[in-house]
């Protein structure tokens, strides 16, 4: 059995301009086409349709998404799969917003003046989505911003939790690196500063010796990255840049 565009659209609640437009990108080309050659969408389309809204659901761009659909190994059954650990995530997210909001409702009516910890403890202490839209804008375009893409696609939970805790580990260490006065050209700060770069390369995309130091002054001019480095230590967002430099300006040599 098969569908026409208009119908299709209204099982889907999106355009027939939509459609026209994944048929045009080869995202989505309906399986039939009359004699007149008007579009007919068969089962397997509508399953393919499926796939790409829950993905265009969860912020993923065209390109991503056809990457991940168009994927010869993939299973059908692992889409679904990490498509319901995203989902489900996103949903608690959602409902801790909501009990927050909730939470704000009551105080204001009681006449409760919440803390600013008490506003904003739904958000937690970093939010790895929180700037998921200014990176496609700066890197969208990028080779490294698309292979992050495709591998963190298929991470899971746990996946998430190791990184966190190679992360903390991570942090610990270089904190009391600083605490001994370790300059940033030393050996061990440097050794660091590669476990960082090679943390990069292992979980997101290939990071070069160019780009690592780009990455270090980032650290340092982008306040929010400031931030994050300075709360493990005091200084440390500096420090680091400093060590990823002089370890870039080792491997070069």
């Amino acid at each position: 059995m098969s569908y026409s565009i208009g119908q299709v659209a209204g099982f889907a609640g999106v355009t027939v301009r939509t459609l026209h437009h994944y048929d045009e990108i080869g995202l989505l080309v309906p399986g039939e086409r009359t004699h007149a050659g008007h579009r007919r969408y068969g089962d397997a389309d509508l399953d393919r349709l499926q796939q790409i809204l829950f993905y265009r659901e969860l912020g993923f761009p065209l390109d991503e998404v056809a990457a991940l659909l168009d994927d010869p190994d993939a299973d059908p059954r692992e889409h679904l799969r990490r498509q319901h650990e995203l989902l489900t995530a996103r949903i608690e997210r959602l409902q801790k917003m909501a009990a927050a909001v909730e939470h704000a409702m009551e105080a204001r009516t009681m006449g409760i003046n919440l803390t600013p910890e008490e506003r904003f403890e739904v958000f937690g202490d970093k939010d790895p989505e929180q700037h998921a839209e200014e990176a496609e804008r700066r890197w969208g375009g990028t080779d490294e911003y698309a292979e992050s893409q495709r591998r963190t696609a298929r991470y899971t939970k746990d996946d998430w939790k190791r990184i966190q805790a190679e992360t903390a580990s991570w942090g610990e260490r270089y904190g009391a690196l600083m605490a001994e006065g370790e300059p940033p050209a030393g050996e061990r700060a440097m050794d660091l500063a590669e476990e960082h770069r090679q943390h990069i390369c292992t979980w997101f995309y290939e990071c070069s010796y160019e780009l690592h130091r780009c990455l270090g002054e980032m650290y340092v001019s982008d306040e929010r990255f400031k931030a994050h480095y300075d709360a493990m230590r005091p200084g440390l967002a500096e420090h680091l840049r400093d060590a990823i430099a002089a370890n870039a300006d080792r491997h070069d040599r």
